[in-house]
Order: C-alpha cells, then structure tokens, then sequence
C-alpha cells in the first residue's frame, strides 16, 4: 500500500513537471517565438512614425523600431496597418503582439496595457496659419482646431483649452485633411509631423501656435505580459546605449533622440 501510494505521488510530481513547458509556452513571447513571427500594430497615416513610401512599403521610425525588435527576436515582422482609436483595441483582442505608433504615457491606457521604456521623444503641439493670432491656451478660446480623437492631442486639448472649439476626426489624415481644407483654423499634433507636412508643401502658411506637452513614444505591450515587456524594454536600452536610437531619431525627426525615460 505504502509502494502505490510512493508511486501515485511521483507520478503527480511527473505530471506537474511534464505540464510546465505547455504552460510556459502561453505567454505572448513564447507564442511569438514559436509562431516565427511578431504582430506589430502602427499607423500608416503618421509620418515620419509610420507611412508608405513611393514603393509602397512601411516606413518610418516606428517602423524601424519595429524592425529592431522582430530582429533582436530572430522572427518575421508583421506590420499591422492601424489607426490611432483602435492601436489599444487590436492589444487588448490579441490581434497584434505589440503596437509602436508614437504612443503617449496616460493613467487611463495604463489600466489596459504595459508600456516599454521610452523609444522616441515627441512633442505635442498646435499649428496653424500665421494670420491666426493664438500663442496661449488663453487666445485659443473660440479657435476651431482639429485634432484625431482619443489620441495624446486630443486629451491634451481636452485638459488644456477647454475653451477652444475642438473638431474630432477617426484618422491623422483626416485631421490634417480638416486643415488643409479650411474647415479648421487649427490642428493638433506632433511637431515631427508637422515638419513633414511643411516640407511638402512649402507654400503653406504654418507655424507652432502652442506647445502642449513633451510626451515621449512607448511600446504598447499587453497587459500582464512580463517576459515579453522585459525582452522589449532590453532591446530598446541596447539600442539606446550604442546609438542606435539617436541615429534613427537624426533620420526622421532632425534631432537625437537624446535622454528619454526608462
């Protein structure tokens, strides 16, 4: 009797041992290293974040920053083509594996997902044409400026210039569209982008109106998701450390990336 129940025991032990690897291997890392392939979320209608080139392929910073991880991993990348409302969406449905779309730090998307140690600096802000007198929160009173709904800018506009007359729109392009179409005096967004845009219109009468906030880029990881969370965040302080990510900042954005939190 006492033989069986030795035997029962050790095939218990047995048990729980052979069961390990199938449940190590439900974390979203194991998952992406098994599937040879990572799902990375990022809009195309960003740039120079993300956009499609001349040759109709991905581009752009968050793009290279993708790149680097699905490298570091020694798997495929996947590009997922999002907009800016529904990059927290496709995590939370596990229909990407991360998103790197210029993604902002706020308590709000910080109860449904992880984020990475800063990848990219960003400064928010609001342009628009010279003859627009607004160089404060104050003057933006009555100003009709339009902005991508549920992005940083968005919250930024909400929380800073009550005030002012806000025009949501689904995508950036859409946004940006509103302005250059006179149906806004104003838009909201990043300055890089805002460069881009004078750059390919050199005639357009833009200018910095205010500055809403210095909010560095994130990777979005699922929530919970700790053993991938750590390999992203070794990748990107690699990157940091070598200059990587001062290299690629100097490309797209004109500027080092320079001392982003960790």
């Amino acid at each position: 009797m006492k033989r069986r129940s030795t035997l029962l025991a050790c095939m218990g032990i047995l048990s729980t041992l052979l069961a390990l690897p199938a449940i190590a291997a439900d974390d979203a890392l194991s998952k992406i290293l098994s599937r040879k392939a990572i799902r990375v979320a990022v809009p195309m209608d960003y740039p120079p974040y993300g956009f499609v080139g001349t040759d109709m392929a991905p581009k752009g910073y968050d793009i290279e920053m993708a790149n680097i991880i699905a490298t570091k991993l020694g798997v495929k990348l996947e590009i997922i083509p999002v907009t800016g409302p529904n990059r927290i969406a496709y995590l939370q449905t596990q229909k990407a594996d991360l998103t790197i779309s210029s993604l902002g730090k706020t308590p709000e998307r910080e109860k449904v997902i992880d984020y990475s140690v800063a990848y990219a600096p960003f400064f928010d802000a609001i342009f628009g044409s010279k003859e627009v007198q607004a160089k404060t929160f104050a003057e933006l009173t009555g100003k009709l400026i339009s902005v991508t709904r549920g992005s940083m800018q968005d919250e930024e506009l909400q929380r800073l210039a009550p005030t002012a007359v806000v025009k949501r729109f689904e995508d950036n392009n859409s946004t940006l569209a509103a302005f250059l179409s006179g149906q806004t005096q104003m838009f909201a967004t990043g300055t890089a982008v805002a460069a881009a845009i004078k750059q390919k219109n050199p005639a357009l009468s833009l200018e910095l109106k205010v500055i809403l906030a210095n909010a560095p880029c994130y990777v979005g990881v699922p929530k919970g998701e700790a053993q991938l969370l750590a390999k992203v965040n070794q990748i990107i302080l690699d990157a940091k450390k070598v200059g990587t990510l001062d290299e690629i900042s100097q490309r797209w954005l004109g500027a080092p990336a320079g001392n982003l939190p960790e």
